[in-house]
């Protein structure tokens, strides 16, 4: 029987069963960002097919390129107004409030 010598308890580097259902997501979930924020510009196929360090490259590029494009995303989220209040009670939109005085109805004679 041939044992092991890696310190590791594998004899080689790759996936175990352990963390294989995580890396395949990761590598799919990458490869749809490419495709769908590529807008036209790559398939799947091209993309599944990419060496590694080219897809993390066009991926880190789309990324960078998003960020550039809306610095101020993370300013809305912050700013985002809830419609749950601080006692837990929904809050009814502004439109549907009644107004304070009211209004003349409206003759169509």
């Amino acid at each position: 029987m041939i044992e092991s010598i890696s310190q590791l308890g594998l004899a080689f580097f790759g996936l175990s069963y352990d963390n294989a259902p995580e890396s395949r997501a990761a590598i799919f979930t990458q490869i749809h960002q490419i495709v769908f924020h590529g807008k036209g510009g790559y398939d799947w196929h091209t993309v599944y097919n990419m060496p590694i360090w080219l897809r993390r490259f066009t991926f880190n590029q789309i990324s960078k390129y998003y960020e550039e494009q809306n610095p101020d995303a993370s300013d809305k989220v912050k700013g985002n107004k809830t419609i749950i209040g601080s006692d837990g009670k929904i809050k009814s939109p502004e439109f549907l409030k009644k107004p304070s005085s009211p209004k003349k109805p409206i003759s169509f004679k």
